[in-house]
């Protein structure tokens, strides 16, 4: 446990928390970047994945400060209000919510009235419905990564336990009895989530994974605060905040397998399938007129027919 800073740069602490947090991201845009490539998505449906992606994480962590903020104040508000804190539901909701909006208006209302050659939206292979089986992926991915710096940080602790660790509480306190590591468990959980929502979309295709997380996470968190003893803000309706947006995070996962059964699914482009099919009629030929293919391409050999002329020749002089 290690809740104060590493080292400083321009007189700036950098602390274990935001080290864990920056590689989680980084990762998590990293495989976004990887899958892409590997579903070969064109370089503007890539692109723009990967900027709204950056803006809604930015915003997402905007938003997980203040609902944290909110969420202290409303417990005593006999304090100043400031920004302090983050709450990974607040970021998780502000991040989807600002991610489908800014989408929306680029595929809809931006990308295809521009003139601007960078931001035209007309060589898009595929959309957000291409995109939403794999990025539930990165998230678990970087959230992963957002707990294990929590467990640096001394914040999401459990309860007492003799079998426990010894955990760092914020402001550089080390709590006097070991408790149980939950942001470990949490790190370890996700990390297997985002390793079977892999093996469902690249070894079966399987297109659910949004509804998948958002279930099986929604469950989790939902189980997990009844072991952890931090302070996470007032309660809502005799629930801890978190476990009130589990709710609603399972409620949500249910309805987007019949959203991605009944409509997302129709929308999907598959560019992998696109790429073979523009790669199917792509013959070259030699010098000497030897088909050379392309990857993926097929074709038949034909044995041209003679000349009817050349046919006659023979049969007249056979006779």
């Amino acid at each position: 446990m290690h809740p104060e800073a590493l080292f400083e740069i321009f007189g700036k602490g950098v602390y274990a928390y935001g080290v864990c947090m920056a590689v989680g991201i980084i990762l998590c845009f990293g495989f976004l970047l990887f899958t892409m490539w590997y579903k070969k998505f064109s370089e503007t449906s890539t692109n723009a994945v990967l900027v709204i992606g950056i803006l809604g994480t930015a915003f997402g962590i905007f938003m997980a400060m203040l609902v944290q903020s909110i969420l202290n104040y409303a417990k005593d508000p006999s304090k100043p209000f400031q920004l302090a804190g983050m709450t990974f539901m607040g970021g998780l909701l502000g991040g989807v919510v600002s991610f489908l909006a800014v989408w929306n208006i680029y595929v809809y209302v931006i990308g295809p009235r521009t003139k601007i050659k960078w931001l035209t939206s007309k060589d898009m292979n595929a959309g957000l419905s291409d995109a939403l089986p794999f990025i539930p992926i990165g998230i678990a991915i970087a959230h992963a990564f957002g707990r294990f710096g929590c467990f640096w940080a001394g914040c999401c602790y459990g309860q007492e336990a003799e079998w426990g660790l010894q955990c760092a509480a914020p402001h550089g306190v080390t709590l006097p009895v070991n408790v149980i590591p939950t942001q470990l468990f949490e790190m370890c959980f996700l990390l297997l989530l985002a390793g079977v929502m892999a093996l469902l979309y690249f070894r079966f295709k399987f297109n659910y994974n949004f509804g998948v997380y958002a279930i099986a996470y929604g469950i989790w968190r939902f189980v997990i605060e009844f072991f952890r003893d931090d302070d996470r803000g007032a309660l809502i309706l005799g629930l801890q905040p978190s476990q009130f947006w589990s709710i609603l995070m399972v409620l949500v996962g249910v309805g987007y397998f019949f959203l991605q059964y009944y409509l997302l699914r129709k929308l999907m482009k598959h560019p992998e399938l696109q790429h073979k099919e523009e790669n199917k009629d792509k013959i070259e030929l030699t010098e000497d007129g030897t088909p050379v293919l392309a990857q993926g391409a097929e074709v038949s050999r034909v044995v041209p027919a003679e000349p009817e002329d050349k046919v006659q020749d023979e049969t007249e002089g056979e006779s």
